[in-house]
């Protein structure tokens, strides 16, 4: 169970990137009604959406950042000099981690004036990066359900280490609201961490 919750925490840690770098004030953490499916939404810049130049020509098709930083290994933005002051996680492996680790992911980037929308099954691209909306504001919305042929004990979350987690982040980051919402709990507010 503690490498099932890893997988929240890599999603978390860039969320929380965000918030640390000046980016994001409101990330909201959703337990869905199975239990095992989860979702963290962040309000900050949004992963970039754009075509990849270098990753096009060594894939010889076109791939977007989104994509990129999905699918392939040591990709992310904090490789590159500058992007963050700080930050935590496994430093471009985690969300792609994360991603291989699950039956199914789904990534939406509001981003541009424009909601863009990817689809994953065990780290490999199922509906490629669509436009599927407009846009009010940034951010970053990643679901996903981790695999249960990796995950052969349970890949059910546990509210209260979630919850205890979230507590915690939000008083390391002063200013930063965190809302969690466990659907399994119809009678419960959404807890709020500020």
């Amino acid at each position: 169970t503690a490498g099932l919750h890893h997988l929240v925490w890599e999603v978390l840690d860039n969320a929380i990137d965000e918030a640390m770098n000046g980016y994001a004030s409101n990330i909201a953490v959703t337990l869905h009604e199975d239990g095992s499916a989860i979702t963290v939404a962040d309000d900050g810049r949004g992963i970039p959406v754009e075509r990849h130049a270098q990753l096009s020509e060594e894939m010889d098709r076109d791939v977007s950042t989104l994509e990129g930083v999905m699918t392939v290994l040591k990709f992310g933005g904090k490789f590159q000099k500058g992007a963050y002051q700080t930050s935590g996680g496994l430093h471009g492996v985690g969300v792609t981690v994360v991603n291989f680790l699950s039956e199914w992911c789904e990534v939406e980037v509001s981003r541009e004036g424009k909601v863009h929308h990817m689809e994953f099954e065990r780290g490999q691209t199922v509906k490629k990066l669509a436009v599927i909306g407009k846009a009010k504001g940034t951010g970053t919305l990643i679901t996903f359900k981790p695999d249960p042929e990796i995950f052969r004990e349970t890949t059910e979350f546990k509210s209260d280490r979630i919850s205890q987690r979230l507590r915690e982040l939000a008083f390391l980051n002063p200013g930063l609201e965190i809302v969690f919402t466990d659907e399994r709990n119809s009678a419960a507010a959404p807890e709020r961490c500020i």
